[in-house]
This record gives C-alpha cells, structure tokens and sequence, in this order.
C-alpha cells in the first residue's frame, strides 16, 4: 500500500509540467480574455505591468482607469488551494466600475451552491470606493467596528470563501492604487465644521497662514519661457519686467469663520445656500490682481476653470467655477476689489481631502505667430493646505484583520464550541471507563452525536472534508499562504482537536465523535436496528480488502490534486458530506441520491462509507500514526481465549489476537464496557466463578 501511495505521488510530479505546457497552449492569452469582457465604448489599452495591470481607455483614447486581474497581484488560496481570480475595473478615483468573476475552483460554489450566488456577490462592488470601509456581513452576524461600515452581502454556508474573495480584490485593488493612484485611499476627507466659530480679520488670515498668497513677476515667467521660441512673445513682460504678472490670493471659504472675514453679506449668503445644496463641495476663493487674470477669454461660467487645475497626491483633482458673483469684505485690502476673483469648488467625495497639501496648478500660455500660431505652456504651482482646526475629520474607522472578522462573526459558535470540546476530551482522557461503563452511556453518546450533526455539522457548518488537507498541499506546493484556513475559525478549532486527538487516540476522536456525516450514520445504524432490518457486513477476508479502497481514493485525490487541480473539485464529490450536511440535501438529484444512498446503506451495514471509503477518513488514519499510546486496556486473555470485543465491534477494528487495529478504531468504548464490566467481559466472569468457587472447596 505504501509503494502504491509512493508511485501515485511520483507519478503525479512527473506529469504535472506536462499538463500545464497543455493547457497554456489552449487558453487564451490574458490580454485576449480581458479585452472580451470590456464594454463598449471603453476598450483596454496598453499593459503597465509585467503582473497584467492595464489601461482602461475611454472612447476619446484617454486615460479612464486600471483593469486587471487579482490572480497575478493577490493570489490569496481558497479552500481548493487555488487563488480566486476576479477582473477589476477601477477608474482613476479608485471607485470600482466593475467587478467580473473568471475563475475559481471553490468547492462550495462549483458543485454545491452553484455559480450564480458568487457571480452575485461580485455585483456589488461597482460604485464603491477603495477608501469606503469594506467588510462582508454573513449569517452569524453583521460584524464590523460600526454603522459607518459598507456592508457587502455574504453568501449563506460560503462565509469563508467569500471573504477570501473579497480580501483577493480588496489587496489587488490597493496595491493598483498605490502605485497608481497615489493619495486615494489615504482616509476619509474632512469637511468643515459648521460649529466652530471665532472672530477674525484678514491680517489674521495672513498672520495665521490661511491664505495662500504667489507673486511672480513678468520677468519670472521669462524664465519660465527661456530658451523656447516663445521666449519673446511676451513684449509687456519685457517692458515692465519687475510688475506682477500673476499676483494670485487663495483661501479655503469652506470654513464659516473664513468666509464671513472675506465676503460681503451678500456673497456670504449665496455661499451659505450653495453649501447647503452641495454639502460634499469645498469652495475656494482665488484673487488674482496681476495680468494673468485666471481664465481665458472663452471661459464659460459653472464649468471647470480652462487655465486652472488641481492635484493631490500625484491625482488630478476636479474644479469647476461655483458660479457665484464674488462681493469681498471691506476688511479685504483694497487691491483686491480691483482682481479677478471666483469661487471654485471640487467634489470631497471623490477623495480630495482639504486638510492635507494640494496645488493649484496655474497655466501660463503664449503664442508664437501671426497666422495659425503655436501655442506653448507653462505652470506655476501654488501649494495650500487648510488649517485642521476649522474642520471635522472623520475617524478613519478600523476594519478588523480579516481573521479577526470571522472569528468576532463566530464568536457565540466559538465559544460554545470550545466548551463542548473541553467538557468532551478531559472526559474521554480521563473519565473514559466510567463513562462506558455508565448505564446510560449508549443515550449520553447519542446525544453528543446529535448535538454534533446539529450544531457543528448543519449550524456551525463544520464538517470536516479532505478539500482542507488538499488545499494546504496545494498551497505548500505553489508556494502560498495559508491563511485562508483563518477565514473559517469553526472548523479550524475541530482541526485543532482532531489533531491532538491524533496523539491521544488516533483517528477514533474526530471519526467516533465529532463527524457529522459519520453521527448521521451511525443513527442510521440504530434506526435499522429499532426497524429488526437485516444485518449485512462483508466477511472478514472483505471487509479488510474493502478498507484499503479508502487510501486508494486518498491517492486518486491526492494524484488529482498534483496533475489536475482543476478536476479537484469534482473529484472531492466522493465525499457525500457537502450534500448531507452543507447543503441540507438541496443539491441535485444524483448528489441527493449518492449521500442518501450511504445512509440508507448505513441500515443494514455499519457506516460502509467511514469504513471503507472515506478519504478523509483515510488521511485521519495516516495521521493516526502519531498515536503515542495505547489508550484501550487489555488483558493476556483477549484474543486468546476471549474473542467477545472482536466479534461485537461492529467497526471490525479488533484484530484475532485481541489487538487493537486503532488505524480502524472509531472511538465508540464499546469494548471498553465489555472490559470492565464483570458481567460481560469473559475473563471476568470466570475470574469471579473461580473466586466463588473456592470457598466452596475449602468447606
């Protein structure tokens, strides 16, 4: 069995390169099967990088966003150990345009659920922004730091995997951005605070640093053109080279204290009723009383500013002129009644943060020529940042650790969960005889197995499959993470027992005690047993034969997993456990027929399917070999004479000489209540015979 084990597993290796090389010819190029799924009138431009982030190009050509797959950039693992891969359209504010599922191997969604739940989960991406505090709500709790979270819908029995996903966008997202969109998720934008208030005048607002103030003369914009051909097209620079050409004053009027020291009243209270329809709008007054005069000649009133632009964080930040008539304070110097004034504003919303630094980009323009003349630019920055005390910055709120999500969603389940596992191991450990001894023990056990197919098997949905210890293989060989076992905390708390039950006992605590399709079975059992159906069990020379089937099926998946991961998923299917206990039996008919098929076998022939099939069963078996003791008693009688344990294991785990074969031991102590009780266990009763017996000779 070793030797075949070993050849499946070398011939897996072996043929691996070969399978991919196959199916690399045939897929498509990446390029080929992102351009498929952009809509018109966008279309994808060129690749920016070697891990496949695009352009997304609008129908003028222009820059519009970034696509890309989260495969090459966040290859997180799901439970299949392969990573989930979405196509992500981002535009260049960082809100999503569209989310679009490629490929997974997802074993919950690919046979269980079906498709269209996860495909639904990314619909809700589009429209939500990179910077919104993201988390995915579930059936055990809405979960998150506070009402200020954006909720995406989980799916009911796939909490887990749909975290992943999500973490897989989220991670791809932000490593575009930062290297892309640099500032857009730095936090959520401060607005002014309607209820600070305090008195002040404009040499405070100059004294404090509140406005922004650039002079550059018309000799300095020579500068700016030296060395061009439009180096003398500017005759009144050369003529006055010392006077302003640009004498530019801005000045957030977000603030109400700001505003009142530099407007009239009138001004003031067109400005009051504009922020009161457009709250998320921060307005900026800038004056300039040199020659540049701040727009040209075909400037049209309430549309973005043609030689003025903005940008923070290395992104273009969106003006438009407010349309309001600038009346200033008399309090305001005289020079600058006599500018040119307006009021612009740019959206919060889209991710320009008043508090932090940003530039107003001014346009110098010159022509060359008479006749058709060429145009030449240059630009002239003027930093500004707006005081933090005039404004509310909203605390950037604190998404858990996506490990911490799950658990805090599972708390209750947790904790229940680990109550029952610290009342039921200290009790096997160490209370083992007198529990089986107990008259009751059959009606305790059944309801342990109750509890564990309804809470931990249909509630708590933590059946344990061979998907998990497949994954993690999958995931060794590829050389990822293995965090996507944090993502479901239920089940990895059941590992965790399972594999210290390997040291205590072997296979017996998780297969005898915690397995809910294995407690469905053995329910079926005593259901035939009340119903007097007929017992059928192999003979002893078959019943061995069929036991190695498992670990040819652990091999087969095992094989599967090294040469064709895509198939994995259906392959796992031979476990019935995501049908009887996942899906409550809503599957298709022939998942419904085959799980019910092993319980209605398990009316007449003991959990035929643990014994005899079960690969996860087989891989608890290997695992079993880390069993340091030999936790059921026996005596030199067992197995010789005695043969009354072996005949009544229904597991068939007890060998001729009275060992123990705890590589089949499901942990049940039945035996362990033919040991101890002097009424049943044949070295006993004779003992006690004897022990009658002598006395009455003596007389």
């Amino acid at each position: 069995m070793r030797m075949l084990l070993v050849l499946i597993f070398a011939l897996g290796l072996m043929a691996l390169p070969a399978h991919k090389a196959a199916a690399e010819d045939l897929a498509p190029s990446p390029r080929e099967r992102i351009e498929a799924l952009i809509s018109p009138p966008m279309e994808l431009g060129k690749a920016l990088t070697e891990t496949g982030v695009y352009q997304l190009l609008n129908s003028g050509g222009a820059l519009a966003g970034y696509v890309f797959e989260t495969g090459p950039l966040a290859p997180l693992p799901g439970f299949s150990g392969a990573p989930i891969n979405a196509l992500v359209t981002l535009d260049l504010n960082g809100r999503f345009l569209d989310v679009k599922l490629l490929d997974h191997n997802e074993p919950i969604f690919v046979s269980g659920l079906g498709q269209a739940p996860f495909h639904a989960f990314f619909e809700q991406y589009p429209g939500l922004s990179i910077a919104d505090p993201m988390v995915v709500g579930n059936a055990y709790g809405r979960g998150g730091a506070g009402s200020d979270l954006v909720y995406l819908d989980g799916v009911t029995k796939a909490t887990a995997s749909v975290r992943i996903a999500h973490e897989s966008v989220l991670a791809a997202a932000l490593q575009v951005a930062r290297e892309r969109m640099q500032g857009v998720a730095s936090g959520p934008p401060a607005a002014p605070d309607p209820d600070h208030d305090e008195a002040l005048s404009w040499d405070d607002l100059v004294a404090q640093g509140l406005v922004a103030h650039q002079r550059v003369s018309n000799a300095e914009v020579d500068q700016l053109f030296a060395g061009t051909i439009w180096a003398d097209d500017d005759p009144e620079a050369a003529a006055e080279p010392d006077a302003p050409y640009l004498d530019l004053w801005l000045v957030d009027i977000g603030p109400p204290a700001i505003a009142r020291a530099l407007l009239n009243d009138a001004t003031l209270r067109e400005l009051q009723a504009f922020q009161q329809i457009s709250p998320d709008d921060e307005p900026f007054l800038v004056i300039d009383t040199g020659r540049h005069g701040l727009v040209s000649e075909d400037f049209v009133r309430n549309t973005a500013p043609d030689r003025l632009t903005a940008e923070q964080g290395g992104l273009p930040v969106a003006l438009r002129d407010a349309d309001l008539l600038v009346g200033l304070s008399d309090q305001v110097p005289a020079a600058l009644h006599d500018g040119a004034a307006m009021i612009l504003r740019t959206d919060r919303r889209l991710g320009f943060n008043p508090v932090q630094e940003w530039a107003l980009q001014v346009q110098v323009v010159r022509e060359h020529g008479m006749f058709q003349p060429e145009l030449g630019s240059q630009h002239i920055a003027v930093d500004y940042a707006s005081d933090p005390r005039f404004f509310l910055t909203p605390e950037v709120i604190q998404t858990l650790p996506p490990w911490r999500e799950a658990l805090q969603n599972r708390q209750t389940d947790m904790i229940l969960l680990a109550v029952g596992l610290g009342v039921l191991l200290p009790l096997l450990l160490l209370r083992q005889s007198w529990l089986a001894g107990l008259a009751a023990f059959t009606p305790i056990r059944l309801t342990i197995l109750a509890i564990v197919v309804g809470f931990i098997g249909w509630w708590g949905q933590g059946q344990l499959s061979i998907v998990t210890p497949l994954g993690v293989g999958r995931a060794l060989i590829d050389g990822r993470s293995l965090s996507f076992l944090l993502y479901d905390p239920f089940s990895l708390l059941i590992w965790a027992a399972a594999i210290l039950g390997f040291v205590l006992w072997g296979r017996g605590l998780f297969c005898g005690w915690l397995c809910p399709f294995g407690a469905l079975q053995e329910f079926a059992h005593h259901i035939g047993r009340a119903l007097r159906l007929p017992r059928i069990e192999p003979s002893a020379r078959w019943d061995a034969r069929l036991k190695r089937v498992k670990y040819v099926a652990l091999a087969g998946l095992v094989a599967t997993m090294l040469i064709s991961p895509g198939h994995l998923d259906k392959a796992v299917e031979i476990e019935p456990f995501k049908t009887a206990i996942t899906t409550f039996f809503i599957r298709d008919w022939y998942y419904v027929a085959y799980a019910a098929f092993w319980l209605v076998l398990g009316l007449v022939t003991f959990k035929g399917f643990c014994r005899y099939l079960c690969p996860l069963g087989a891989f608890m078996a290997i695992g079993g070999l880390l069993r340091g003791r030999d936790w059921i008693a026996r005596r030199a009688e067992c197995g010789t004479p005695c043969q009354l344990c072996r005949v009544r294991c229904n597991y068939s785990a007890i060998k001729k000489t009275g060992q123990i074969d705890y590589s089949e031991c499901f942990q049940c102590l039945d035996c362990v209540t033919i040991h101890d009780d002097p009424k049943q266990c044949v070295p006993l009763v004779l003992s006690n015979r004897r022990a009658l017996r002598l006395p009455e000779a003596a007389q």
